[in-house]
């Protein structure tokens, strides 16, 4: 049986060479990418094993990226004459040239009938691909690019593009807890105002809404007892939020008006029992509103010490407000900053992209873009810890990846195994 199986596979690999002699060079490869190329170059022989033909007179190698059940490998196959080689009669090398002129030297030792590289093929598989063979002193040698996940722009291109770069290297990524929650007014700057003896309101100037400066007056009180009449006035600056009194009304002990300054509000948060432990006074907050793009900073300030209903505890956040923005009763998100990692490599956010199955950035060296294909760890909103795919220095997309993508998947670069 293992015989026929032979038989049929010289068989099949010499009219293999009959049909690509007649179609001349079929180890010209030419480069099967680049910016604004619209057309994909055909699909190289491949032998039994799913691997790349390579020819030269009856000399035939087949080269294939193995990689079930093991890290991605070179393997090879050999015939001459439609005969089967030995691969111990083969001396055989292996160099890829990578982006940058990193050079990769694979050597090979045998294993059963075929030739094993003894080094992994890490991603991205691309690389100019440069094969040295030598069998019964007779030397034959090929060359062809292997192109994926890489593209040229030129830098005018890319600046109009508005790509931008940076260098990856070390970061802090922030540990947080998400946790939601709205505005309150600051109720230690909240004023409650009566008339200071009790009379009939001669004129009101102020209405709900209207700002008010400090000892500004709000209205006209004609004392009951003395007929005289006296200013009310407010001992804060800030935004009257009632008004219970109009002209010609009798005070009556009441409280007139409500002055509160917004200069600052409050954040109160939910914070959870199974993140509790983790939550403390002091720690950062980033607060964002639960609509609109408006961020603000802060600490913080009170942890309560009771429970609400549904068993969280309400976490105090003191917020700036001097322009206004923050309005009691608005919907908040927030982000407590509960560790800090100082990581020695990290990539920006903005940059990732999806390769395949992986999550990418593209690496800039000179004017040619590549893929980096990430291990990942912790992350925070704008960077994430690269455990493995990208070294230290290395210049890569931080802003507007996907053009680089689109222009990448225009140019057709495959994945050649």
């Amino acid at each position: 049986m293992r015989m026929i199986v032979k038989k049929l596979n010289v068989i099949w690999l010499m009219a293999l060479v009959i049909v690509l002699a007649g179609c001349g060079n079929a180890d010209a490869d030419l480069d099967s990418h680049g910016a604004g190329v619209d057309t994909i170059e055909a699909e190289p022989a491949k032998g039994p094993h799913g691997g790349r033909l390579l020819i030269d007179d009856d000399f035939i190698l087949e080269l294939a990226i193995f990689e079930t059940g093991v890290p991605p490998e070179f393997r090879v196959w050999l015939s001459k004459g439609g005969e089967a080689i030995r691969p111990y009669d083969v001396a055989l090398n292996v160099t890829l040239t990578r982006l940058g002129d990193e050079k990769d030297e694979i050597g090979f030792t045998v294993q059963e009938n075929f030739l094993r590289g003894d080094m992994v093929i890490y991603e991205p598989h691309s690389f100019v691909v440069t094969i040295e063979a030598s069998h019964l002193g007779k030397s034959h040698r090929w060359q062809y690019d292997n192109f994926e996940g890489r593209t040229k722009i030129g830098s005018d291109v890319a600046e109009a593009f508005g790509l931008e770069t940076e260098i990856a290297g070390p970061a802090t990524v922030v540990e947080a807890i998400n946790v939601y929650g709205f505005v309150v007014p600051n109720s230690e700057k909240v004023r409650r105002i009566s008339a200071r003896f009790e009379g009939v309101a001669q004129s009101v100037g102020v209405s709900v809404g209207d700002r008010v400066l400090a000892g500004q007056k709000l209205a006209e009180i004609e004392s009951n007892e003395s007929l005289k009449t006296y200013p009310v006035t407010s001992p804060i600056a800030g935004v009257v939020t009632a008004r219970r009194v109009n002209p010609g009304e009798q005070t009556k002990g009441r409280e007139l008006f409500t002055v509160m300054d917004t200069s600052d509000v409050w954040a109160e948060f939910a914070v959870f029992p199974t993140d509790l432990p983790r939550v403390k006074p002091g720690q950062r907050v980033r607060v964002d509103m639960a609509a609109g793009s408006l961020q603000r900073e802060g600490v913080i300030e009170l942890l309560n010490t009771t429970a609400e209903a549904n068993r969280s505890v309400l976490a105090r956040v003191v917020l700036d407000n001097a322009d206004g923005a923050l309005i009691p009763g608005t919907n908040l998100t927030g982000k407590i900053q509960v560790a800090e990692h100082q990581v020695p490599l990290a990539v920006k956010r903005t940059g990732l992209q999806s390769f395949r199955d992986f999550t990418v950035v593209y690496a800039l060296i000179n004017e040619e873009y590549e893929v980096r294909m990430l291990d990942l760890g912790r992350q925070d909103g704008e960077w994430i810890e690269v455990l493995d795919g990208i070294e230290i220095g290395t210049r890569y997309v931080t802003l507007n990846s996907y053009l680089v993508k689109a222009d990448i998947e225009k140019s057709g670069a495959s994945h050649d195994h």
